[in-house]
């Protein structure tokens, strides 16, 4: 993901120790992940983490997870191939498998402090395509809406799917995020209609506004996470 071009607007959650939440796309040469797949894939595995004993309560993750919650909600996707991608399984975290995509998700990591294994995967890299355009989303799954005017790549992507995901998790009472995780959190990404954009972003749904460290402007709208519950 490229730097942006915009002056990111500092918060009081600025102010707290930064934390990002790292997550690694498996890309192989021969046969990259699907790109709508790589998004999904992504939102489920931060929805994966977030609900694992681990991060909950006293879990050895829980900490690390609030702290990195106090402050800027960053995530960041990398990509890995080969023995790096080996390598990257053998740290603490959890793999996610989707059709086509394996996204592995880690517990929340000091913005300056990164394993090495994770620190000298590229950002870059991650542009991915659809064989065939992705077909119409059940109406009664969480519906991921991404910006149609925004033009974003494929890593910057995943990673707002995974805040909307985030988002509609928190939206969301003890009992419906139960059954959404026993379903095993079914969910669709898709772009929104241009005419529908408007009518997603102007109702009570969970929007999620870029930061504007990379790519795209502070405050940007890039997702909004429709789930049934909350409609």
């Amino acid at each position: 993901m490229s730097d942006s071009p915009f002056q990111h607007q500092a918060t009081a959650r600025d102010q707290a120790p930064q934390f990002v939440l790292p997550l690694v796309v498996h890309i192989d040469r021969a046969a990259p992940p699907a790109r709508t797949d790589a998004l999904e894939t992504a939102a489920r595995a931060v929805l994966v983490l977030l609900s694992d004993e681990r991060s909950l309560g006293d879990g050895e993750w829980a900490r690390a997870v609030r702290d990195w919650q106090d402050a800027r909600i960053r995530k960041v996707v990398r990509r890995a191939r080969g023995a790096e991608w080996r390598r990257a399984g053998a740290l603490p975290g959890i793999t996610v498998t989707g059709k086509s995509a394996e996204v592995r998700v880690y517990p929340p990591v000091p913005l300056d402090g990164w394993p090495k294994d994770l620190a000298k995967l590229q950002v870059s890299g991650t542009e991915l395509d659809d064989p065939e355009p992705p077909g119409d989303a059940d109406p009664g799954m969480c519906v991921l809406w991404t910006n149609p005017e925004l033009d974003m790549s494929a890593g910057k992507l995943m990673a707002q799917a995974g805040h909307g995901a985030q988002l509609a998790w928190w939206a969301l009472s003890e009992e419906e995020r139960a059954a959404w995780r026993d379903a095993g959190f079914p969910l669709a990404v898709r772009t929104a209609p241009r005419e529908r954009w408007p009518e997603l972003t102007s109702g009570d749904l969970p929007l999620v506004r870029d930061a504007g460290f990379t790519e795209i402007a502070p405050g940007s709208c890039t997702v909004v996470a429709d789930h049934p519950a909350l409609r």
